[in-house]
This record gives C-alpha cells, sequence and structure tokens, in this order.
C-alpha cells in the first residue's frame, strides 16, 4: 500500500522536523558541556581562583559571537546549500583538536596577566570546535526557515530548543557526569558526540537540499516588525544592551557565590543554567510565566535583594545563594522577556543573534576583564542590579512635571544621600545607618513603576552600604585572585587582612595601653601560642628530636608563620597572588617578614605546579592555608595532592592542613585522600583552649597527616586531637572527582 502524497508529505515535515530539532539539542548540549568540562580541566593551573571561570565566560561569549557572525556572514554571502559544505568543512576540521586537552606549551601562568594569559590558553586548546559549535544555533535556524517546513516562517521556537539542550546539558555534569566520568573520559564521550553532531549537520543539509531552494517566509514579528525593513541602529542598541546587562549580571553573581564557596563547575553551571532557562521560557511559543508578571515582579525580587545585603538576616549559605540566584534569574528573564519582543522577522535572524552575543560579550568583557582592574571592591554586581532597572519597559524621560520632579528628586536624593554618608560615615551608628537605608527602600515604592528614579534610590542604596562597611577599611585593593582589605580594630590595637569575607591574618600593632608595639611580633589569628596550626608545628620540632625544621607553607596571608620559626630553621613559602607578596612584605602595614624572615623565599605560582618541583624529602613540615575567603581550591585537597605533598615529605614529617570553613566540612575529605594514600589523619577541632575573639585568637579546624601515627609525636597522645576513620561510603575526592554538596550537607548537619 502507497502512501498518498498528503502522508509523504506529513512524513517528510515530521522528519525535517526531528532532525533539525535533534541536531540543534545535540550541538548546545555539546556546546555548554565542554566549558564546566575544560575550565575545570585548566582550574589548577591558577590556584582554583574564582575568577578562572569569571575569564573562561568571557571566552565563550566571544568565541560565541564569532560563531553568530561566521553564521550571518555565511547565510548572507553563500545562502541555503552552499552554506552546507562549507559548514561541514569547518566542523572536520575542527576534529583535528579532538579529544579536547589543555595545548602544550602552556604550562605556568604569569605573575601578572592571569586573565590574557588563560584567553589564550582557551583559545588554542579548544577555539576551532568551540567556533564550530557556537555557528549551528543560528546557522540551523537560518536553514529551517528556507525549508518548506509550515513553521518555517517563525524558526525563533528552535532556540529555545537549543537551550533546552544546553540547560539539560549543564546540569546533568555535576549530578552525572562529574561524579562518575573521570575527566579524560569525558573529554572522549565529548568527541564521539561532535562526530555524531556532524551526523546530524550533514543530515539537516541533505533535507535542505531536498526542500524548495527558497528564501526565509514572511511572517509578522512580536513588535509588528516589517519583514524587508532592516532593523534600525536604535533595536540594535536594545538589543545589545538588554544583552549585555544579563550576561554581565551572569559573570558578577557567579564569582560572588564561587568566592564563598568554591570553584567547582556546580556552583558555575546554576547560574548559567538559570541564564538558559530564562531563553527557554521567552522564546517559547506559550512561555510558561507572561512577560508582564516577570516586569512587575522584578522591583519586589530587587528590593529582597537589597535588604538581605544591607540588613543580614540569612546567615546560611544555602539562604544566601537562594536569594541571590532568584533575584538574577527574576532580572534576567526580564531582560530576555524584553529581547524576544524585540525580535525581528526570520530573514534577520541572524542578525539578531549576532548583535545579542556582541552584547553577550561586551557585559561579559566589563564584568570579568573591565571591572577587576577598575574597581578595587566588587562594584560591577551592584551597578549591574541599577542597570537590570534600566532594563525595564518605559524607560523614557518623563512627560509629566510629577514624574520630572520624581527623577530630578531621586538624582538629588542619590547625590546629596552619598554625600551625606561620605561625610558623617565615623559618626553614624549601626541602628541609625540601618533606620535611614530602610527608609529609602519604604521610598522606592513611590518609584514602583518609573525605572530612572527607582534605579536611583537602588544606587544609592547599595553605594551607602558599601561606604559605611569601608569606613574603617585602610586599605582595599583587588586582583585576579579576589578582593583583600586592610583595616584596623575599632580599638585600634590590631591590624587584619581578609579575603572577600574571611579573615586571612592579623598582626597587634599596639598594646592594652595603646601603646605602639615594635620588634619581633606576636603571631594572632588561627597562629598563636597553643593554636593547632602552633601545635602542629611544636609537633614536628618534636619529632626530629627538638632540632631545627625546614617547613612550607602554602598561602602566604600576612606571613604570621614565619615568626614561629626558630634558629636554624629553614622556611618556604608558596603564594600565588603577587598582591598578597605586596602586602605582606613591601606595604609596610604588616611586620612579620621584616622582623621574622625578612629572606625568606617565596615561590610564586600554584602550589600544586610549582611543590612538584622541590626535592623529594626535603620537608619536615608542609603546612596548606591557602583558602580564597571560604572558597577551597579543590586541587590541593584531592589524593593526587597528598600524594605530593607526602613525596616532598621527610620520613618522619607531617602534613597540617587549615580546614576552617564556615559552609563545607572538610575533615573527613581531608581523612579520605590521606588514607588513599597509606597515611592517618587526626583533626583538632577543640585544642585552642586558650581562645579569645577579643585578643584575636580563634578557634580552627586542622588536620595533621603523616604516613604513621607515631610521625605525628605529642598529637598523637593529645587528647585534642582526634584519630578520624575514612567512611567507606565516602567516595574520595581526586583530581577527577569532588562532592561539593556532601560537604555543605555534612556541615549542615
Amino acid at each position: 500500500m502507497t502512501n498518498s502524497p498528503a502522508q509523504t508529505q506529513a512524513a517528510r515535515m515530521t522528519q525535517l522536523l526531528v532532525v533539525f530539532t535533534a541536531a540543534i539539542f545535540l550541538s548546545a548540549a555539546l556546546l555548554f558541556a565542554v566549558q564546566p568540562m575544560f575550565t575545570k580541566l585548566v582550574l589548577p593551573r591558577l590556584g582554583g581562583a574564582p575568577a578562572v571561570w569569571s575569564v573562561a565566560m568571557v571566552f565563550f561569549q566571544a568565541a560565541l559571537l564569532a560563531g553568530y557572525g561566521y553564521a550571518h556572514l555565511l547565510t548572507r554571502y553563500a545562502p541555503g546549500r552552499r552554506s552546507v559544505m562549507i559548514h561541514l568543512g569547518l566542523l572536520a576540521v575542527a576534529c583535528f583538536w579532538l579529544p579536547l586537552s589543555i595545548a602544550s606549551g602552556w604550562g605556568r601562568p604569569p605573575e601578572v596577566g592571569e586573565a590574557f594569559w588563560l584567553l589564550g590558553l582557551f583559545a588554542v586548546s579548544i577555539g576551532p570546535p568551540f567556533f564550530a559549535l557556537a555557528a549551528n544555533a543560528p546557522l540551523l535556524q537560518a536553514w529551517f526557515a528556507r525549508t518548506d517546513h509550515p513553521t518555517a516562517n517563525d524558526p525563533y521556537f528552535l532556540y529555545a530548543a537549543s537551550n533546552v539542550g544546553s540547560f539539560l546539558a549543564l546540569l546533568s555534569y555535576p549530578m552525572l557526569v562529574e561524579p562518575f566520568i573521570s575527566l579524560s573520559a569525558q573529554t572522549w564521550a565529548w568527541a564521539a558526540g561532535f562526530i555524531a553532531l556532524i551526523l546530524a549537520i550533514a543530515g539537516c543539509g541533505y533535507l535542505l537540499w531536498q526542500s524548495p531552494n527558497q528564501a526565509p517566509a514572511a511572517a509578522a514579528t512580536p513588535g509588528g516588525a516589517s519583514e524587508t525593513a532592516s532593523p534600525s541602529w536604535g533595536n540594535v542598541a536594545r538589543w545589545v544592551f538588554l544583552a549585555a546587562v544579563p550576561s554581565g549580571l551572569l559573570v558578577a553573581v557567579t564569582a560572588h557565590i564561587s568566592t564563598d564557596v568554591a570553584a567547582v563547575p556546580l556552583l558555575w553551571v546554576i547560574p548559567l543554567a538559570l541564564y538558559l532557562l530564562t531563553f527557554v521560557i521567552v522564546f517559547s511559543r506559550q512561555p510558561i510565566i507572561p512577560h508582564w508578571l516577570v516586569v512587575e515582579l522584578q522591583p519586589v525580587f530587587i528590593l529582597a535583594l537589597i535588604a538581605t545585603i544591607v540588613f543580614e538576616p540569612i546567615k546560611i549559605i544555602v539562604g544566601l545563594m537562594a536569594v541571590h540566584l532568584a533575584v538574577f534569574f527574576v532580572a534576567t528573564l526580564m531582560c530576555h522577556g524584553e529581547l524576544a519582543e524585540r525580535r525581528p522577522a526570520a530573514r534577520h535572524l541572524t542578525s539578531f543573534y549576532m548583535w545579542m552575543s556582541f552584547g553577550g560579550m561586551i557585559g561579559g568583557i566589563a564584568a570579568g576583564l573591565v571591572a577587576p582592574n577598575v574597581f578595587n571592591w566588587i562594584a560591577e554586581y551592584p551597578l549591574l542590579i541599577m542597570l537590570a532597572v534600566l532594563c525595564r519597559p518605559g524607560l523614557t524621560w518623563p512627560r509629566t512635571h510629577w514624574q520630572q520632579a520624581l527623577v530630578f528628586g531621586s538624582v538629588f536624593l542619590a547625590i546629596s544621600g552619598l554625600f551625606l554618608f561620605q561625610q558623617f560615615e565615623q559618626s553614624i551608628s549601626l541602628t541609625t545607618y540601618h533606620t535611614m537605608l530602610g527608609g529609602l527602600l519604604i521610598l522606592t515604592v513611590l518609584f514602583w513603576r518609573h525605572p530612572v528614579p527607582f534605579a536611583a534610590v537602588v544606587a544609592t542604596v547599595l553605594l551607602a552600604h558599601h561606604i559605611v562597611a569601608e569606613a574603617n577599611s585602610t586599605l582595599t585593593v583587588r586582583s585576579f585572585f579576589g578582593v583583600l582589605k586592610v583595616n584596623e580594630a575599632s580599638n585600634g590595637r590590631f591590624r587584619t587582612l581578609s579575603h572577600g569575607t574571611t579573615l586571612h591574618g592579623g598582626q597587634r600593632i599596639r598594646d592594652k595601653q595603646g601603646n605602639l608595639i615594635t620588634g619581633r611580633p606576636e603571631p594572632t589569628m588561627y597562629y598563636y601560642d597553643g593554636s593547632a596550626i602552633a601545635q602542629g608545628m611544636d609537633a614536628a620540632r618534636a619529632v626530629k628530636g627538638g632540632g631545627p625544621i625546614n617547613y612550607a607553607v602554602i598561602g602566604l596571608g600576612t606571613g604570621s608563620l614565619i615568626c614561629r620559626s626558630q634558629p636554624g630553621d629553614k622556611a618556604v613559602y608558596y603564594e600565588i597572588d603577587p598582591l598578597m607578596v605586596r602586602l605582606a612584605r613591601d606595604s609596610g602595614l604588616f611586620t612579620f617578614l621584616k622582623e621574622c624572615g625578612q629572606d625568606v623565599p617565596i615561590i610564586m605560582g600554584d602550589a600544586r605546579l610549582t611543590l612538584a618541583d622541590a626535592k623529594d624529602g626535603t620537608y619536615d613540615l608542609i603546612v596548606v592555608d591557602a583558602f580564597t575567603s571560604d572558597a577551597i581550591p579543590i586541587h590541593l585537597l584531592t589524593k593526587e595532592a597528598m600524594a605530593i605533598y607526602l613525596q616532598k615529605l621527610s620520613p618522619r614529617g607531617m602534613v597540617v592542613i587549615h580546614i576552617s570553613n564556615r559552609h563545607l566540612e572538610l575533615a573527613s575529605v581531608v581523612t579520605g585522600i590521606a588514607h588513599a594514600n597509606s597515611a592517618v589523619t587526626r583533626v583538632s577541632e577543640s585544642a585552642d583552649i586558650t581562645e579569645d575573639d577579643t585578643d584575636y585568637k580563634f578557634l580552627g579546624t586542622v588536620t595533621a597527616s603523616a604516613r604513621k601515627d607515631e610521625d605525628l609525636g605529642p598529637l598523637a597522645k593529645s587528647q585534642y586531637w582526634e584519630m578520624q576513620r575514612p567512611n567507606p561510603r565516602q567516595r574520595v575526592w581526586t583530581d577527577d572527582y569532588s562532592n561539593i554538596v556532601g560537604a555543605l550537607i555534612r556541615q549542615l548537619r
């Protein structure tokens, strides 16, 4: 029985839709699966810094723009069937980069210009395959628009399918891929997927050749744009702005979250997945969340975020992350909803995607590259929140006198408010300060539907909060690795160094009578006499029979530990951040290195790479104290890292790791990686019996690992150092596997 012409045509239409949808889905999945996979591969080269992902995002956005531009030019100058052969040739050339790996010759990053070095590394390592993938979304939609399918006149729904693939790939990576598949196996699986994609795109090309050769069909656009009229430069400017703000916000909010937990794919993919989900929603034929509702709710979410930042009602990291991510999602959904409302007809599809990608790259560069070199604090985050307000519809100059008065009044409020805060910041009490900011928040109700005055008040509150928070700051500086602040205590007795939200060192500069302290400084914070780290150093010395020791410290901080050395000791510091070295050694703000070890070697670079150059059996003690804020450098807490530590230890040496953390339980992690290397571990959480917060002596969680328990010396007999047993149900962390969620849950318990 033969099919009727109508049945044959229906089957062909179904085949067209299925093949194109599958190809664009697989392409998007590969495009976004490679991002956390390859970034994790290069993360150890730069000390596990959260900024690695920010810079990686800049590369991905730039490569996406290049791919979109290529697709636009290809459809313009070689439309239809000719573009099929050209693009298949490009995909074939990209196969020479498979399986993906770090390009040879890119070993250690430089001490300056880390961001540009990283961009180069990404470009030569994965540039061609990523570029080829980036072109697929607009190119396949343009091909589909040239078929005779009934929906060819509005192919934007395929962009939603593309982002569904991206969304699922991102979510599956930390949950299904990373925990069970090694990085090397991931690269081979990705290569297989790339080959399958080439076959799928070839199928799309074949179906395009079988379809009548035609230009994209005419269709009415949401904004009522003419099919033949080219987009105006005003339209282009709106596309760029509406794409740039959420893109920059993506980089900023990801860095904000990563800095306080860990630079790991899990915390990268959640914001990016939400970002992609907004595209799925706004480009669907029937959006599950109406755009008008998002526009109305955006101010509510922004006010909730400001209240969270100013009044700090939420202390648990999971709750804080939820607030930031919810506001990010709503703001991004609003911006992308405006983009979808303003999309052109199918004839100008590739142009629309190209300019939208250009805006995304501008936002990424501004937040990932420019802001860290312009601002000494994370100013880009509140600024982008303000710009997200200005993305609201109705951004026009007010016509009524009442609305104009609101604008001028809000601008005056912003300028005068900031002036008052700067003038009286030293005398403003916390209660008065909160009352003033609370009043400003209430005032924003008047500006609910007016983006300009609403944005002005938002900016005033956030900047005022920063000014008051910085009132006692002596110095604030920023590098690729984060924001460093030097503060003096209100009583003037202590000077501290904080990295992000966590204190990383301090020095007593005056005695209780207010007299300036000179000479050899006394270690404080986690390094005072009787602290767990001090006990670890004393134990290493006791194992050596009380003689001098050779020890290495990973993480410089203020250099406190050098003042725990004794005559004959030899110390070496391993530090990745040149700015940290300048603060500790050259600024004159801290004198540990000057008074106790002016000539102590400081080896620059990531400790995993630089420590490997040390002679085996060199150190009697290795102290690992290298957290960035509360974010942990995963690659320093893996089975392979512990193997390096043990290799560099003397026969009876020990590894002491400072794992104090507000959000993550890490003692079991260290126990597991030590046991995997046939070593034992003890942990101290209560050995700091002389803890005194008012005297800047803090309780710390510290582990000590050695080949045998007796190599821990006095620690093996101390009631404050508990022997740890590995949990057989807890998987050991390796360079291929880590489980941040598990560490979060264990800490919450």
